[in-house]
């Protein structure tokens, strides 16, 4: 509401303002690492048959990299970016497993595939200046 000599009434502060939050460089880095390493690793699925159905798929159980398919097998991929293929490797942690398939049994409630005969948990490794390393059956739910 405006005064009479029709300027308005400071704001209260009662609380104070909200500050932006500096992001950090590091996890900047890591997250377009990540999606660098996706991208090549959903590449090298697409050249090798598979038909990709979702990139970073999220529900409150977890997320899943890439879910493809080709043929009758559908698969859900941990994909891993490291400095080598076998630091990569020793990267799927046992609890990001146990979200992957809990994430993976949601997105099969939410989208039934009724030509799908087949599923399995396939690890993508990605390093530098190495083609992609695509392990099937990666581990089991």
């Amino acid at each position: 509401m405006a005064r009479r000599d029709g300027t308005r009434p400071p704001k209260p502060t009662s609380w104070p303002a909200p500050t932006k939050r500096e992001a950090d460089p590091e996890r900047i880095a890591a997250f377009g690492l990540g999606i660098s390493a996706e991208s090549r690793a959903a590449a090298w699925l697409i050249a090798h048959g598979y038909r990709i159905l979702a990139r970073r798929w999220k529900s409150p159980l977890g997320e899943i990299d890439i879910i493809a398919a080709r043929r009758h097998t559908l698969i859900f991929a941990e994909v891993k970016a490291r400095a080598s293929l076998d630091e990569a490797a020793e990267a799927v942690t046992e609890r990001q497993k146990q979200r992957i398939v809990a994430a993976a049994e949601v997105w099969l409630a939410d989208n039934p595939q009724p030509m799908i005969r087949d599923m399995r948990f396939d690890a993508i490794l990605v390093a530098p200046g190495k083609l992609p390393r695509h392990i099937p059956a990666a581990f089991e739910s």
